[in-house]
């Protein structure tokens, strides 16, 4: 059930965030990125980022461990006649690549759903032994202040059929010590009056502060670490910023 992104999670991540919406982020990495090498996407989910990054004409692959995620995600590649091959399942404990990139980009906050320190310490190195030699390594990281409210929103989206999609988040513990946080989601399909289908898990997540990510990078082996504030690249994250974009480079 943890952040597991089963069916019904998957159809509303799909209709909040659909294949091309950007944060901010779809643009600043095709500037970024701009001239590089093959890149790899960690948690590529239903190829919100993806998959413009494909269409722009990147060398880029990625993976996920939802298959109902991935689903949509090899869908959207169908329709644009793009290589659905690039995308297969796995996790950032587990997989493995026969290349090495030129870029890992791991956008939205994605990374912080590794809650166990010991496992980040872990991606991180995994990431580290795929990047060719100065290859970059991207990580967004949501701000501190994100993760403090206490939930309770109930959201909702209309489906192609008409029918109606709910999802209420109920804060279920925050703690301070481990910098996580653990989320109730009820997802819920509703025929006219009649709930259809419903779906819980569990979504945690862990936060990190800027200068302890800083050093988690600098211990994997990656030099050059720099943190950016809302994608504007050298720009030193403040209080208020809510999104702080990692980037550092494995050593020749």
């Amino acid at each position: 059930m943890n952040n597991r992104y089963g069916t019904l999670a998957s159809w509303v991540y799909n209709l909040d965030k659909p294949v091309g919406r950007s944060f901010g982020d779809v643009e600043y990495y095709l500037e970024r990125l701009a001239g590089s090498g093959p890149v790899l996407e960690p948690a590529v989910g239903n190829g919100r980022f993806f998959v413009p990054m494909l269409e722009a004409g990147f060398d880029i692959w990625g993976f996920d461990p939802s298959e109902e995620m991935l689903d949509y995600c090899r869908a959207a590649c169908a329709e644009r006649s793009l290589d659905v091959a690039r995308v297969s399942r796995g996790t950032f404990e587990d997989f493995s690549h026969e290349r090495r990139f030129a870029a890992i980009v791991v956008p939205l906050g994605s990374f912080q759903l590794i809650t166990d320190m010991a496992a980040a310490r872990s991606a991180l190195r995994r990431f580290f032994e795929h990047l060719e030699p100065e290859g970059r390594l991207m990580i967004d990281l949501d701000a501190i202040e994100g993760f403090l409210g206490e939930g309770g929103r109930v959201r909702s989206w209309t489906t192609g059929d008409g029918d109606l999609l709910t999802l209420t988040d109920t804060r279920a513990s925050t703690d301070y010590v481990a910098q996580t946080t653990v989320t109730h989601l009820r997802y819920e399909l509703w025929k006219g009056t009649k709930l259809a289908d419903t779906e819980m898990e569990l979504f945690s997540l862990r936060w990190w502060g800027v200068e302890e990510f800083a050093m988690a990078l600098r211990e994997a082996g990656f030099t050059d670490v720099v943190a950016s504030a809302d994608y504007r690249y050298g720009q030193a994250p403040t209080k208020g910023c809510g999104t702080i974009s990692f980037e550092a480079r494995r050593p020749k």
